[in-house]
């Protein structure tokens, strides 16, 4: 799993967390100032890249969470067997097979290049170049 530790005082909307084991993008993050007797709590939700569950958390801000280490990728597409896809990494030349997402279908055909991300052990075509 390659992450990295970091407060989540040093979070903002946009970017990546790790909840419940999937990377998930940071929709919304609020923080409620420290009352008398406790600490600042960060409310803290997102949805997931790979699943697009939402999840939320409330925690102090001062607690180290996990966030992911993105790989964004180039590849080209070789051929489309039904809803997935299979592509030729621009870099390594490797081949991978991924599903077919659901807002791109009518745009992605054989010889296209797209961007694709990777991060822990998932892979997810993201637009067309």
């Amino acid at each position: 799993m390659s992450t990295k530790v970091v407060e989540i005082k040093t979070l903002k909307v946009g970017k990546y967390i790790v909840l419940g084991g999937e990377a998930s993008k940071i929709t919304s993050l609020t923080t409620s100032s420290p009352g008398k007797h406790g600490a600042a709590k960060a409310r803290l939700e997102a949805v997931g890249i790979f699943d697009n569950q939402k999840r939320s958390i409330v925690k102090p801000v001062d607690t180290k969470v996990d966030i992911p280490i993105i790989d964004k990728r180039v590849g080209q597409v070789l051929s489309i067997a039904g809803s997935n896809v299979q592509l030729m990494d621009m870099e390594s030349y490797e081949t991978l097979d991924l599903p077919m997402p659901d807002d791109l279908k009518n745009e992605i055909t054989e010889g296209v290049e797209v961007d694709y991300i990777q991060a822990l052990g998932n892979m997810k075509i993201m637009r067309i170049k």
